[in-house]
């Protein structure tokens, strides 16, 4: 096929139909190339939080790109379920992380120490809490739970509603979604991109490249870059249960269906196709130590998936200067950022341009910057 867009942008998971449904809901006309449900997307593995706190030590820069996404997202919620009917289950009451043991609640406070006193980052109010806090409205806690930290900007969404509601939207919005199509090569010809894939070639004016890890190969052929270091995670599902859980917590949360989800697990290995039962383990015993009736629910299912994480952790948001109108995006906060990829990329991308704070903080230049103060004997 051949047809030309305003916007191609490849990738439709979280970030790539988030980006996709702004530009729609802007009049572009776009196209989403997609792998298609034959992939094991990030996007159906993640633990749905909306989180704030803990994010952006190292760049405050993030931390406040973070609080901005955190306070639109009842904005994108409301504007989902408007245009599709779709509730997203948004509950955005704040979150905790909790810890077990007075030398984790050392680490823990020193922690949001040092996020406090970073210059320049914005305040999202994360603080310490006792024990006793903690248990006036987190009853049933176990008797090894410390404190922790709380930040009122924390939630949870549901994040497959999430992932139905965007893609209902980009139908709504006219937006052609092209699965069975991952790109293999991009080229760019009189002044429009030219995207191979196996059902023939796709042409834009412009185009995002919001497919995950694979845009480390991707990039480098619109004169960008993407250094990835994807890792992997387990989650734990339990049968559902009576609410017990007002909040979510950094490793746990309750969701809308009345199920608990566990995960906390960070591994290098990237095979998907199997469990690690041991670390299945480990997460259900903090769990159960949290709070101690969980032991009496039921596992009823399981799954790892591999992570998209650019090579620091941090987003990168980056255009490209060698071929004008390609971008890059890249991040491991897909649900927590999804409001920003929708009304504030979007807008950007449709406009021609990323703006200049987003860019000199985000840039995969950074990267380069790094590398040579590595090489120079000075990093």
């Amino acid at each position: 096929m051949s047809k030309d867009y305003d916007v191609a942008v490849i990738g439709g998971g979280l970030l790539g139909s988030a980006i996709a449904w702004g530009l729609g809901r802007l009049g572009q006309r776009t196209a989403v190339l997609d792998e298609g449900d034959v992939t094991k997307r990030a996007s159906r593995a993640n633990f749905a939080l909306v989180w704030v706190q803990s994010k952006g030590l190292g760049m405050p820069a993030y931390t406040g790109w973070t609080v901005r996404g955190a306070r639109s997202w009842a904005n994108l919620a409301t504007a989902l379920r408007a245009q599709t009917g779709v509730d997203v289950a948004l509950q955005q009451n704040g979150g905790f992380h909790l810890t077990l043991g007075e030398d984790e609640y050392g680490r823990r406070a020193d922690l949001v120490t040092r996020m406090h006193n970073q210059t320049g980052a914005a305040d999202y109010r994360m603080e310490m809490v006792s024990a006793s806090e903690a248990g006036r409205v987190l009853p049933g806690l176990g008797p090894e739970v410390s404190g922790g930290s709380f930040c009122p900007l924390d939630g949870h969404v549901n994040s497959l509603r999430t992932y139905r509601a965007l893609h209902a939207g980009l139908k709504a919005f006219g937006v052609d979604y092209l699965p069975e199509r991952p790109v293999s090569g991009i080229t760019r010809e009189g002044g429009e991109f030219r995207l191979a894939t196996p059902s023939g070639e796709v042409r834009a004016a412009k185009v995002v490249l919001a497919a995950g890890n694979a845009n480390q190969t991707l990039a480098p052929m619109v004169g960008l870059s993407a250094p990835m270091g994807p890792t992997r995670g387990q989650i734990v599902v339990t049968e559902r249960t009576e609410p017990f859980l007002p909040h979510p917590l950094s490793t746990l949360r309750q969701t809308d269906e009345g199920t608990v989800m566990i995960g906390d697990s960070k591994e290098d290995v990237l095979d998907d196709r199997s469990m690690r039962q041991g670390i299945n383990a480990v997460m259900a015993d903090r769990a159960q130590r949290t709070f101690p009736h969980l032991a009496r629910l039921n596992v009823v299912r399981s799954w790892s998936g591999i992570r998209v994480m650019p090579r620091d952790g941090f987003p990168i948001y980056d255009q490209s200067d060698a071929h004008p109108g390609a971008f890059v995006a890249c991040c491991h906060s897909g649900v927590t950022l999804a409001a920003n990829h929708a009304f504030e990329i979007a807008r950007m991308i449709a406009a021609g341009s990323l703006e200049p704070d987003l860019v000199g903080a985000f840039s995969a230049k950074r990267f380069e910057a790094t590398e040579r103060r590595a090489g120079s004997g000075y990093y």
